[in-house]
């Protein structure tokens, strides 16, 4: 491990205090679960699905992970969330934004009323939901004085386009730009902020589209042959926001199996 900076307490590579947004189910389990088993104590966060996440919860190794509700798309509840975070697990060192929304609406087919409101959902849930909670815990690790780590779950969508998705994509870009600006904003606090942008995985969101043919087209996207599996993405969510990561604050991580190479 790096030696921290003089004056600057060293960021624990275990038990740490994780936040993990939309944790009820998918990828955010697979993260709450990499944490957890690397003998860290998890907040798991739901917007809707409280019986998921109460599987979640109970599936943890470890002791000492707390369960919490909010509606990431009204501002005071997400930052309620960090501050319940925070006070559940007595202190919060790592942020996980993984909650968000997607929902189809192809420009052709889209009523304008209807394309109005997946506009609107979008933007309230992936970019402002995660930049409000992104702001208050870093204002608690602030104010706590010995750094941390915000990793943001982006997409793969943001350089490549969601033709169905267009506001998933687009929310996604921007949450990888604001990663990017947190990075600078918050390395004078030792917290390093990072991105990953996935291809497909396979979780239950996603479980429709990867059947039969259009499934078979998508794992043909990857010269693997397959889509990832949420533990393959946990496991990079988890090092990001481990001791020896943080010089790769600022980055986007391609995380897609060579399905789209950015230049």
């Amino acid at each position: 491990m790096t030696a921290p900076r003089p004056g600057t307490p060293p960021f624990p590579a275990t038990g740490r205090r994780v936040l993990v947004s939309g944790a009820a189910r998918g990828l955010g389990r697979a993260v709450a679960h990499a944490f957890a088993a690397n003998g860290d104590r998890v907040a798991v966060h739901y917007g809707s699905r409280r019986e998921e996440a109460e599987r979640t919860l109970a599936g943890l190794p470890g002791t000492g992970h707390v369960l919490l509700g909010a509606d990431l798309a009204d501002p005071g509840q997400a930052a309620a969330l960090a501050r319940d975070a925070a006070e559940g697990l007595g202190g919060l060192d790592v942020l996980v934004n993984n909650a968000a929304v997607n929902t189809p609406h192809p420009p052709a087919g889209t009523e304008s009323e209807d394309w109005a409101a997946a506009w609107q959902l979008h933007v309230d849930v992936n970019l402002l939901g995660t930049a409000n909670l992104s702001h208050a815990a870093a204002r608690i690790m602030i104010d706590r004085g010995s750094g941390g780590r915000i990793v943001n779950i982006g997409s793969r969508g943001a350089f490549r386009g969601e033709p169905d998705h267009p506001a998933y994509a687009a929310t996604k870009a921007a949450v990888h730009a604001l990663g990017q600006s947190l990075a600078v904003a918050l390395a004078p606090h030792g917290i390093a902020v990072t991105s990953v942008a996935p291809g497909f995985i396979d979780t239950e969101r996603v479980a429709h589209r990867l059947a039969g043919e259009q499934g078979e087209a998508i794992r043909a996207q990857s010269p693997f042959g397959r889509v990832a599996g949420p533990g393959e993405i946990a496991d990079a969510v988890l090092w990001l926001a481990s001791p020896q990561a943080e010089w790769s604050s600022g980055a986007v991580l391609d995380l897609n199996g060579a399905s789209h190479l950015r230049t």
